[in-house]
């Protein structure tokens, strides 16, 4: 039995839908929405319809951009022999952060992972490897995520790549910032090893 009526129940159910929003926290921006004034509201929704209407993705390296090509393709300044690959276009934000890459990206829009039906045609890496001309790219950097599919999808990648005479790197996973070595599960731990340079 609900205890809303049917619009507010009918609200509460679309926010649930979004991901990590739960019961308590749907029902809580259902009664943002509902205090808001209209103007507010308005705002709101012209937000997400003019994302809809107006985001695109660029036809070079995939991220979701106003503009094609994206602002990050079209900047002269980039290092275009350098292809830092992410899965998601939420990675590019996190790589920009750093302020310490000066390449290109391309997005996969997923990973590899035969376990749900996610092949290698089902992500962008046919367009990857079109991209691919050895005489202007020199690096392709592999930053997936540290999860079995990202790990599957680099070593893919990479044998796709190699023979084209293309560097191939992965990034380093490891020990975080501040993290103490007894708390460090075993994986990462590896991968910290693996990934150890000189000093």
């Amino acid at each position: 039995m609900s205890y809303y009526s049917p619009s507010i129940e009918k609200l509460v159910e679309a926010f649930e839908k979004l991901p990590s929003i739960g019961h308590k926290t749907a029902v809580r921006l259902a009664f943002h929405i509902l205090d808001s004034s209209q103007e507010e509201t308005n705002e709101f929704i012209n937000a997400i319809q003019s994302a809809k209407a107006n985001l695109k993705f660029c036809s070079k390296c995939f991220n979701i951009s106003d503009t094609d090509p994206c602002p990050i393709c079209a900047n002269e300044k980039r290092e275009k022999s350098t292809i830092c690959v992410v899965e998601d276009v939420k990675d590019i934000i996190a790589m920009e952060k750093t302020h310490e890459f000066k390449g290109v990206y391309h997005v996969l829009h997923g990973s590899i992972s035969p376990m749900n039906g996610i092949g290698p045609e089902d992500i962008k890496l046919k367009e990857l490897i079109s991209r691919l001309n050895p005489e202007e790219v020199k690096e392709v950097i592999l930053a997936t995520n540290p999860r079995v599919e990202g790990e599957a999808t680099a070593m893919y990648i990479s044998k796709l790549v190699k023979p084209l005479g293309i560097k191939v790197t992965r990034i380093a996973h490891g020990i975080p910032v501040g993290g103490d070595l007894e708390y460090t599960d075993e994986i990462t731990l590896t991968k910290a090893l693996e990934g150890r340079r000189e000093i």
